[in-house]
């Protein structure tokens, strides 16, 4: 695995950590596979329940590092295989919530869409910023950022490259969590647990037919629902006896 990524455990909590602060977490092509090799390890992992991507030293990621460009460090671009930033084209069976600190900017703003969710420290901001260098989104960010917060708010961003700061943010729909500064990887990894102590199956098949549905049609869309359901259903039994002696009274979780 690339110097730039570590991995930490805790429990069902796994923490990929982007670490180039000298770079301020740009990714080349040995950072953009161990990327890819770290949350494919986590989806394989039967341990693993949710993920959390954080970048170290205060920035979420810049990007790719356009200084590897056209060199033998740079950024593989095909259209086989992975993404150039690396896990952007994997759909993993369980949640990666990104943990936003800093900036999170062109291709680094495509990893946070990658993300189920996004928990964004007070002074983050948000952008397109490789717009002002002739690089383009080819990590899902034209595909991703109007899905997430609609056509006409994603078009005002890749086309004028600006940055959004992290109120704002919150106010459109890409981020779901703002914290104070240097509060981000806790908050996401508090949150990771909380999802990790959720029953599992239910969960991971929900948050699939929620994905699969976009771009169908309402009965397509309900069909895959219903496939995902009876899989949940399958595994459903524990839930309903934990409901059945009391659990979950009064909007309690316990």
């Amino acid at each position: 695995m690339s110097d730039g990524v570590r991995v930490e455990r805790d429990g069902p909590v796994t923490t990929v950590v982007l670490s180039r602060p000298e770079r301020r977490n740009a990714v080349d092509g040995a950072t953009a596979d161990a990327l890819t090799a770290a949350f494919r390890e986590f989806d394989a992992d039967p341990d693993a329940a949710v993920a959390i991507l954080h970048g170290e030293g205060g920035v979420f990621c810049s990007g790719a590092d356009l200084k590897a460009i056209g060199t033998p460090a740079g950024n593989r671009v095909t259209a086989d295989g992975d993404g150039p930033m690396g896990p952007t084209r994997l759909r993993l069976s369980k949640p990666v919530i990104a943990a936003v600190a800093g900036y999170a900017v062109a291709g680094g703003l495509e990893l946070a869409l990658w993300c189920d969710l996004r928990v964004a420290e007070e002074g983050a901001v948000f952008g397109v910023f490789c717009r002002r260098w002739g690089v383009p989104l080819i990590d899902g960010g034209t595909v991703r950022l109007p899905r997430l917060i609609g056509v006409s708010r994603a078009m005002d961003m890749v086309l004028t490259g600006r940055g959004v700061p992290a109120a704002e943010a919150l106010e459109m729909g890409l981020v779901n969590r703002v914290v104070p500064d240097g509060e981000s990887r806790a908050a996401a990894e508090a949150l990771a647990h909380e999802l990790a102590s959720l029953p599992q199956t239910c969960l991971r098949q929900d948050r699939l037919s929620l994905l699969e549905q976009e771009g169908l049609d309402e009965s397509a869309a309900l069909a895959i629902e219903l496939g995902r359901g009876i899989r949940s259903l399958e595994d459903v039994q524990a839930g309903l006896e934990r409901f059945r002696a009391g659990a979950g009274r009064h909007g309690s979780f316990g």
